[in-house]
C-alpha cells in the first residue's frame, strides 16, 4: 500500500494493533461516517486502534479525484487524522492485494463504499461490517473493544 502522499506504507507497521479498514468515497450518501470514524479514531488511537481509510471508485463513481483532492476533502471537511492510503481498487480484477485478503471467506466482494473490515492484533481479520453499520454503533465499538484486548 501507498499513503494519500505516495509514500510506502507497510501494513507490518500495524503488527500488534487492531485496524479498522475503510473503502472511504468522498460523493457517497455515506460520507458523513468519516466525521464518527475520526471520533473512533480519537477514543481508540491510545489503545491500539488504527483506522486505515483506503479510497476507491469502485461504486458509483463516487471517488473521482486525484490523492491530493482526496487529501484535501478529507482534512479540511472532516478534519481527518487517521491514515489514508492512495486510492485503489478494492473488488474486481485489479483489486489490491489487501482487499483480496479481507474479502476472501469474509463476506465476499464488497458491495459499497464504507465497508468496514476489522482486523485483530494478530493481522487476522475479526469481523466485517457492511456500509449500514455507523462508527457510532455499538455492535462496531463492542467489537473493537474485544480486539483490542
Amino acid at each position: 500500500m501507498q499513503t494519500i502522499d505516495g509514500q510506502p506504507a507497510p501494513l507490518s507497521a500495524y503488527k500488534g494493533k487492531a485496524v479498522l479498514f475503510v473503502n472511504v468515497a468522498s460523493k457517497c450518501g455515506y460520507t458523513p461516517q468519516y466525521t464518527g470514524l475520526q471520533s473512533l479514531y480519537a477514543k481508540y488511537k491510545d489503545k491500539g486502534l488504527v483506522i486505515v481509510g483506503v479510497p476507491a471508485n469502485n461504486f458509483g463513481a463516487q471517488e473521482p479525484g486525484t490523492n491530493e483532492e482526496i487529501k484535501t476533502f478529507c482534512s479540511r471537511t472532516y478534519n481527518v487524522t487517521f491514515p489514508i492510503m492512495s486510492k485503489v481498487s478494492v473488488k474486481g480484477s485489479d483489486i489490491t492485494p489487501l482487499y483480496q485478503f479481507l474479502t476472501t471467506n469474509n463476506g465476499g466482494d464488497v458491495k459499497w463504499n464504507f465497508t468496514k473490515f476489522l482486523v485483530g492484533k494478530d493481522g487476522k481479520p475479526v469481523q466485517r461490517f457492511e456500509p449500514g453499520v455507523t462508527p457510532d454503533s455499538p455492535e462496531l465499538a463492542q467489537a473493537i473493544e474485544k480486539a483490542l484486548r
